[in-house]
């Protein structure tokens, strides 16, 4: 963070400077929410949206010497995001100072025990809470604003000792736009009959809910900024991530998580939790706001979201969950609706719950009560016991570093000869964006009997982040013990995903080391962002197919009027799959698009001939639906457009429209259920306007696409639609299966490639599938047309799994994860698993970039001589 912060501010320059200059801040009169907004937060029926938030946060600014109000940036659709520091105003005039002491204690390698000694003595705890990530969760935002209005105006000991002893970091939204989303949507149907219904669409513009699944990944705007807070600029002593959860159980739930936790973080992390959580529920019984438990409901083995990641951070990262009203309408609630959860089996007292809520009315003030105590709780507990929060976190980052030199892993190295070396570098950006420290060989060496070029990496468990590296890059397996069944012996689903493994998902290789790794090393100190090489040629040029970039780059290249085919087969200088630019493109596009992908254009020596096929670009259609959006369907948005390939998204309308073919090349069906694309969701509740399901007349127009030529494209679960309406030769072979006999929630499986199919061209010969819930496998089923089905990505006969959980391999050993099948002059290709999931699983984006690209003649036949 630089010393030069922007302080926001809403009145005019010049009344700016009448409030500095009328004395202490503080003497100024500091707004009540009720005063600024007309209502007090958390009101029935009572919205504020982020414009009026960020300027009661401006003028909160102002007027506070308490505060700074930062604009780091904008979010995805363009609205202010914010990053506020509360403390004291000596704190806040050298919070450079602090934030270096900070640092010093977070990552003492190399310092002297006299600078660990002064920081400890002389820094303050980092506290940093986060509210709104989750936008239909209404009542964080509102939090926010009375928390931000309690450390501007509250002169109490208790305040007073948490501003002088710590510095509070708070993101009072962490999804601006859906805030927007929600407030709009909410205050356009209050007052009728649809009253508080459900959202038509995502409340992140891409990505929905899964917003919080994008810690380790950092694919939006909105996580970028919170990351680099949490994991690069401050890495604080603890983080608080405030959410909502089903109105029929406790009413909220505090630290610590549930069993099972997720190994390899430091213990003293573990404890902390437990030890704020045990202030947050002791101040709320103390305020008699009942209905506080801790240690149930979630537990602590997640998705690497913000929360479930900060631990490996040495950060105490913390969730809590209040029971939801219905956005923000009251709702009553019956005591016999009231419901137990993990590790709460039957709704009454327990020692993590002794004070029952019997039901009622419940209120989004209910909430940001809560919320507030929920806020200032562990920070009155950091603040009394500064010193020993400090001198932990120093002992946490030296006793994991201790841990990462004596483990049996002692360092990961990665290669630098890879399948598809450009995602490799964006691998090594991604731990980078974690904080973890990796370095680069800077000649050729030798370890453990492989030899290694100059150019790989090397990320060392000899650091504070040892916990990230472990479950980012090692082999994961999920607990499978009495915390994880039930008592019949079935298994408990996961919170998420079982396996959080980069390499696995991205494809990259990596090796574990046993021992430390002693070679020519230098540290990477800035992202890695490569330029491609143009090596003119007479003919032409040529990029490797294996390479996901090389796919952007095609789509530039023809968006920019370049000659672009395909090669069908290896020739001089190329081989099947790879991409081939004419010589007639123009070379400072060639040049512009290697710069903007990393991708080489190596000069091509004679021309292709029928050993390639031209491209050209391809009319895609993405269905999109109502009913809260399809967050597979926005991650699929945000792939491609990531990747320069032109969509349109269509919506049951465009679909009953009829004659598909005539306007789309292929149709893709993301992730979804038969029963909401073709019935929908709950009509009765929703405007008439925002209702769908595209019906019988639907699935047959879908159905005479493919018949007229078309491609269809169904991802995973979406399958259901085809095994359901359209009397295709194959089955899902785990339909109806789960528990025991066949079980792999967010697991990496292994999966065999056909790699002589244009539907899988680029791609290795054994790669990992990443599956989830409502995944499907396939079998062929007997008869004349089972000739029209190509198996292109199976599972092999044993040894499946590679990381997560996985029961019952016998079930899908020797199947087909991916499936091509043939239907009147077109195809639909069947896509078992996540080949593209919350764009995170890179390894297999080229199984769904293929089916967009121009499919060669004979694709048929070509399969056919393959096999």
């Amino acid at each position: 963070m630089t010393s030069n912060r922007l302080r926001t501010f809403a009145f005019l320059g010049v009344l700016s400077v009448l409030v500095v200059s009328a004395g202490p801040l503080r003497a100024q009169h500091i707004p009540t929410p009720e005063e600024f907004f007309g209502h007090e937060m958390g009101a029935d029926r009572q919205l504020a949206g982020w414009d009026r938030l960020v300027a009661y946060y401006d003028t909160l600014g102002a007027l506070s010497d308490r505060l700074i109000v930062e604009n780091v940036g904008t979010s995805t659709l363009g609205r202010p995001f914010l990053v506020i520091y509360a403390s004291s105003p000596e704190n806040l005039a050298r919070l450079d100072e602090i934030q270096r002491m900070n640092a010093i204690l977070q990552d003492p390698r190399g310092r002297s025990q006299v600078e660990i000694e002064r920081a400890i003595e002389e820094s303050k705890v980092v506290f940093l809470q986060a509210y709104a990530l989750h936008s239909t969760e209404v009542a964080g935002s509102q939090s926010a604003a009375e928390v931000v209005y309690h450390f501007a105006s509250r002169d109490d000991d208790v305040m007073t000792e948490i501003l002088d002893e710590t510095v509070s970091i708070l993101v009072p939204g962490m999804n601006p736009d859906g805030v927007d989303i929600v407030t709009d949507w909410y205050d356009q149907w209050v007052g009728t009959e649809y009253e508080a219904t459900g959202l038509p669409e995502l409340y992140h513009h891409y990505i929905g809910h899964d917003n919080n699944r994008d810690a380790f990944m950092q694919n939006t705007v909105e996580s970028q900024y919170v990351a680099t807070l949490l994991f690069r600029d401050w890495i604080p002593q603890a983080f608080i991530d405030h959410h909502q959860m089903g109105a029929y159980t406790a009413r909220i739930s505090l630290p610590p998580y549930a069993e099972p936790i997720r190994p390899d973080a430091d213990p003293l992390v573990w404890r902390e939790m437990a030890w704020y959580g045990a202030q947050m529920a002791y101040k709320m019984d103390e305020e008699e706001l009942e209905g506080a438990i801790g240690a149930a409901i979630y537990s602590g083995w997640g998705h690497f979201g913000f929360h479930w990641i900060t631990p490996f951070h040495n950060i105490a990262g913390m969730l809590t969950e209040s029971a939801s009203a219905r956005l923000a309408t009251p709702l009553y609630v019956h005591p016999d609706q009231l419901n137990g959860s993990r590790q709460f089996p039957e709704y009454e007292e327990q020692t993590t719950f002794p004070s029952v809520w019997e039901g009622g009315w419940w209120h989004v003030r209910d909430i940001v009560d809560r919320q507030v105590v929920a806020t200032f709780s562990p920070l009155e507990l950091a603040a009394k016991n500064r010193e020993t929060v400090l001198r932990n976190a120093y002992n946490k980052a030296v006793r994991q570093t201790r841990r990462g030199a004596e483990g049996d892993v002692r360092a990961f190295v990665i290669p630098a000869e890879q399948h598809d070396p450009l995602t490799m570098q964006k691998m090594v950006n991604k731990l980078l964006l974690q904080g973890v420290t990796v370095e680069r060989a800077t000649r050729e060496f030798t370890h453990e009997g492989r030899v290694y070029d100059t150019g790989s990496y090397v990320v060392s468990m000899e650091q504070p982040k040892r916990g990230v590296i472990r479950w980012l890059l090692g082999k994961t397996y999920y607990p499978d013990n009495h915390y994880t069944r039930d008592r019949e012996g079935n298994p408990i689903r996961p919170y998420d995903m079982t396996t959080d493994n980069i390499s696995e998902f991205m494809g990259v290789e990596v090796h574990p080391a046993g021992s430390a790794v002693v070679a020519d090393l230098s540290i990477v100190r800035d992202l890695i962002d490569p330029s491609g090489v143009v090596t003119a040629g007479a003919s032409g040029f040529v990029m490797d197919g294996r390479l996901n970039d090389a796919f952007e780059a095609a789509n530039r290249l023809m968006a920019g009027g370049a000659p672009v085919s395909r090669a069908r087969m290896d020739g001089d200088g190329f081989s099947q799959g790879d991409f081939i630019v004419g010589p007639g493109a123009d070379m400072a596009l060639v040049r512009d698009v290697a710069e903007a992908t990393g991708v080489d254009l190596t000069a091509l020596g004679t021309d292709p001939g029928s050993a390639a096929y031209p491209l050209t670009p391809q009319r895609i259609g993405l269905f999109q639906r109502f009913y809260g959006g399809n967050m597979d369907e926005g991650w699929t948005r945000l792939l491609l457009e990531d990747f320069s390939f032109d969509y349109t998204t269509i919506r049951d309308d465009e679909i009953l429209r009829g004659d598909l073919h005539q306007r789309w090349d292929v149709i893709v069906l993301p992730n979804d259920s038969h029963r909401m694309m073709v019935d929908g969701g709950n009509a009765e509740a929703t405007p008439p306007a925002y209702r769908s399901g595209f019906g019988d007349a639907g699935v047959a127009a879908l159905e005479q696409f493919v018949e007229n030529g078309g491609l269809l494209v169904t991802m995973s679960q979406a399958g259901e639609l085809v095994h359901a309406e359209m009397d295709l030769p194959v089955r899902n072979a785990i339909d109806g299966v789960w528990g025991n006999d066949f079980w792999a929630p967010g697991a990496t499986l292994r999966v065999d490639v056909d790699t002589s199919s244009p539907f899988t061209w680029g791609m290795p010969r054994r790669a990992l599938a990443a599956f989830l819930a409502n995944g499907q496998v396939y079998e062929t089923q007997s008869g004349a047309e089972s000739s029209n089905v190509r198996r292109l990505v199976t599972y092999p006969h044993r040894d499946i799994l590679e990381s997560g959980w996985l029961l019952g391999e016998e079930t899908i050993a020797d199947k087909a994860a991916v499936v091509a099948v043939d239907k009147g002059e077109g195809t639909v290709l069947m896509l078992g698993f996540r080949v593209q999931h919350r764009a995170q699983t890179h390894g297999t984006y080229k199984l769904l970039f293929n089916a967009l690209m121009t499919q060669p003649e004979g694709t048929m036949e070509m399969a056919a001589g393959s096999m």
